[in-house]
């Protein structure tokens, strides 16, 4: 018997700060620094750790590490300390009913929740992500899960702007063995790379583009033209709120669209399905609000035939574990974005370390996901901000 109840008695909140190895450049801005904000609940002298991971500039989301803080220092964690809550779905509910929106900080909240439960439980977090699917009622085929999730590269458009260095980042991303290519593009940057990198990897080889949202319907015809670039599908081509011209973009070309910033909640999913928008979705955790939307998200598209993956804001290492453990399981059908440490901050830099194997990320089986953050890399990387009791 698993038990999810919690009491609340100490929380502290850090902000840490992790340059990337490469500059991360998206259609809408670009990332240096990987700054989040780790959240620790307590129970007793058990530690449960989540991050709060959007970017520092509103490219992304409307949520920043600047509001998330606020947010969370001066609403969310005063609110939940000394509360005590007899399941995930109740802490959930508390938080959805007292602060509107905030995915990203509730993300955060709600999952150093769920590493306490795991380590009050003794229990891997994916041993917990089942039990709630079985609770959620989650068809018997989509709780069988894997020992480890296939690992993607996701390439950012390079800083300068040369096919070339796209290309040796391919290159070096094909000899650690990744299993799959995502490239990002942006109106200008978009036929030519994605050209150059399908001659690279051959005709068969795992290929996507990710737009962040940057094309309008009226561009349609630059989509038409990747056609023959043979991708697996185009990740979140138009404005989030596009829904409608987003479906009209996949009748016009053959390959598949797929939504990423656009899939915000499951009462949005079931609106998508009824709308018939895609049929291949990306599950974020920060976007969401956490793992029990995502949960919540993944029974809505077994249900109905939606092929699913992982994606990554790229949180930290810690982050990146909530979504390895959810990726395990048979409803997600491609390679997560979740790739090495290594990758994005270079050889030990990071909050925990991930490693990628042949193309393959293990997924956790020690209680909880912070089996092994120390102390002393929390404060190496950042600093403590605010504490209850003080």
């Amino acid at each position: 018997m698993i038990d999810e109840s919690v009491k609340i008695n100490g929380i502290s909140l850090y902000e840490i700060s992790i340059p990337m190895r490469l500059p991360f450049q998206i259609s809408s801005g670009t990332c240096y620094t990987r700054k989040s904000l780790i959240v620790e609940l307590r129970e007793g002298n058990i530690s449960g750790y989540g991050e709060t991971a959007p970017f520092e500039a509103p490219f992304y989301s409307s949520e920043t590490v600047e509001i998330a803080r606020i947010v969370l220092k001066r609403y969310i964690l005063p609110m939940i300390f000394e509360k005590s809550f007899s399941s995930i779905e109740e802490f959930d509910e508390f938080l959805k009913n007292r602060v509107r929106g905030h995915p990203f900080a509730r993300c955060g909240v709600e999952n150093a929740y769920w590493d306490l439960v795991a380590k009050k439980n003794e229990i891997p977090l994916k041993r917990l992500i089942e039990k709630k699917m079985i609770d959620f009622g989650v068809k018997k085929e989509f709780l069988q899960s894997n020992e480890y999730v296939e690992s993607g590269a996701a390439l950012g458009i390079p800083e300068d702007g040369e096919i070339d260095t796209l290309l040796a980042q391919v290159e070096e991303s094909l000899k650690e063995g990744y299993r799959r290519i995502k490239i990002k593009i942006r109106p200008g940057w978009e036929i030519k790379p994605l050209r150059e990198v399908r001659k690279m990897v051959g005709k068969d080889f795992p290929l996507w583009t990710d737009a962040n949202s940057s094309f309008k319907l009226e561009q349609w015809k630059i989509f038409k033209n990747m056609d023959e670039m043979n991708c697996l599908f185009h990740e979140q081509p138009l404005h989030p709120e596009a829904l409608l011209d987003l479906k009209e973009l996949g009748k016009r070309i053959k390959t598949s669209i797929c939504l990423d910033e656009s899939l915000t909640s499951s009462r949005l999913a079931k609106v998508i399905i009824e709308l018939g928008v895609s049929k291949i979705w990306n599950i974020k955790l920060q976007r969401v609000g956490g793992l029990i939307e995502a949960i919540r998200i993944y029974k809505v598209a077994t249900d109905n035939g939606i092929k699913l993956w992982g994606g990554t804001m790229p949180e930290s290492g810690l982050g990146a574990r909530f979504l390895i453990s959810l990726a395990s399981f048979k409803g997600f059908e491609f390679p997560t974005d979740v790739s090495a440490s290594e990758k994005w901050y270079g050889k030990g830099n990071d909050l925990v370390e991930n490693t990628v194997n042949d193309g393959k990320l293990h997924v956790p089986d020690e209680p909880g996901v912070s089996f092994d953050l120390s102390s002393e890399r929390l404060n190496r990387m950042g600093k403590k901000i605010w504490e209850k009791p003080n």
